[in-house]
């Protein structure tokens, strides 16, 4: 077996697998984060195949790992780094208890900082890279993690998952060196990560107070919708992985974040104009 440490923010994961080359991509997409020297891992993500032939014949990656969903699908090898990262994933949001888990994007300025939470194709992902792109750190793609006990979001800068026409808006603005392949044709359509810039990596330990709240949705008018504490606490719980296994803590946690930090949703036709709107709410809250 092959296997490789990889540390993001607080979280440290093994990734081990039956071939080389998954692990070869994941060393070329994480090359500019510290490496992990003490051998201790929160997690294992395994990249098996089914049968001991199956390694060599139409090979397919089976993800195991800590924490798993029994009936996940196995995927080609062409995919093996596409499995890798979705085992990360899996292995945080079910197993992950030191934070809230949010299934949301988040970026940085001045020490604060604004979490973009929404659904698959909401756009989040896109617009954090954007904006990440200027004059925001760009702190998480796949979760925000918040504190138990303190407003503050912690950093977990893995690389971006660029979708669909996602994938064009970043490489028309960003160096192709910073991308790792193409992944055609996967079960939700060409994949591409794109690793965050130097600065995000290089201050994945300094964790930004949470200041605003933003529901993103891609594809209309650019309108803000302010949304009251109610409505906020039932979407945070919608979106968090882990608020039900956190118990009392993680109902605490999210009661306190929609008490205390302004949220809106908002609705934009394009990059430009919901970076816009994001500034925009930014700058009013911060007066």
């Amino acid at each position: 077996m092959h296997q490789r440490l990889i540390g993001v923010g607080p979280a440290r994961f093994r990734i081990v697998s039956d071939w080389e080359s998954p692990l070869r991509a994941l060393d070329a997409l994480y090359a500019d984060y510290p490496p992990v020297t003490d051998g201790y891992a929160d997690f294992t993500v395994r990249l098996e195949a089914a049968r001991p032939w199956r390694r060599f014949i139409r090979p397919s990656v089976h993800i195991r790992g800590d924490h798993m969903i029994a009936d996940a699908l196995p995927l080609p090898l062409s995919m093996a780094l596409l499995a890798a990262e979705m085992g990360m994933n899996l292995q945080m949001a079910l197993g992950w208890r030191r934070h809230v888990l949010l299934h949301a994007a988040s970026v940085e300025r001045d020490g604060r900082a604004v979490i973009l939470s929404g659904t698959s194709g909401s756009g989040k992902s896109t617009l954090a890279a954007m904006l990440g792109e200027g004059d925001w750190r760009l702190m998480g793609d796949e979760f925000a993690l918040v504190g138990l006990d303190t407003p503050d979001c912690i950093a977990f800068p893995r690389p971006v998952s660029l979708k669909n026409a996602s994938i064009a808006a970043m490489t028309s603005r960003v160096d192709a060196a910073r991308f790792g392949p193409l992944i055609a044709a996967t079960p939700k359509g060409d994949i591409r990560h794109m690793v965050p810039r130097q600065d995000a990596i290089a201050r994945m330990a300094a964790p930004a107070r949470a200041a605003l709240i933003i529901f993103p949705l891609f594809g209309s008018a650019a309108s803000i919708r302010p949304m009251l504490p109610a409505e906020t606490f039932v979407r945070l719980t919608d979106a968090s992985t882990n608020y039900v296994a956190l118990g009392e803590a993680g109902f605490d946690a999210l009661t306190r974040l929609a008490a205390d930090v302004p949220a809106f949703e908002i609705t934009y036709p394009d990059g430009t104009a919901g970076q816009s709107l994001v500034r925009q709410l930014f700058d009013e809250t911060s007066a």
